[in-house]
């Protein structure tokens, strides 16, 4: 079995990092409940935290995530990148990858950007992401 290289040669275009606390979003989850969850997190995101002992370190490392990758686009989150515009799913080796929408994948080539890259790191108190624009 062969894997691709770790990170592909190329130009950054942009880069972004964020980081939470694990209890806010656990706050958010215990008072708005799945009106939370369906806004920000699409069902795959959903499926693999809420399959975990513990979800809300999972939940918030995407969280962080999805504004690590809006911050690279220099938009935020609001029209031009929604909350579930950014999806965190895994690779067969279980790396954490990006995968855009539509208007995603409409703002990636206006950038000039081929792909995203995330990375995500969490333990019981705080949830962190960083993520890269490339273009190979």
């Amino acid at each position: 079995m062969s894997f691709p290289a770790p990170f592909p040669s190329g130009q950054l275009v942009g880069l972004g990092c964020d980081v939470i606390e694990v209890a806010r979003i656990r706050g958010v989850c215990e008072r708005q409940g799945e009106r939370f969850l369906s806004r920000v997190f699409t069902d795959e995101e959903r499926a693999y935290c809420f399959g975990k002992a513990h979800p809300h370190p999972h939940l918030a490392a995407r969280f962080a995530a999805k504004e690590a990758v809006s911050k690279c686009f220099t938009t935020g989150i609001g029209a031009e990148l929604g909350w579930k515009s950014i999806s965190i799913y895994h690779g067969e080796r279980l790396q954490p990858l990006v995968r855009l929408d539509e208007k995603g994948q409409a703002l990636l080539q206006q950038v000039g950007a081929t792909q995203v890259l995330v990375s995500l790191s969490h333990t019981e108190t705080t949830a962190m992401a960083v993520a890269a624009l490339v273009r190979t």
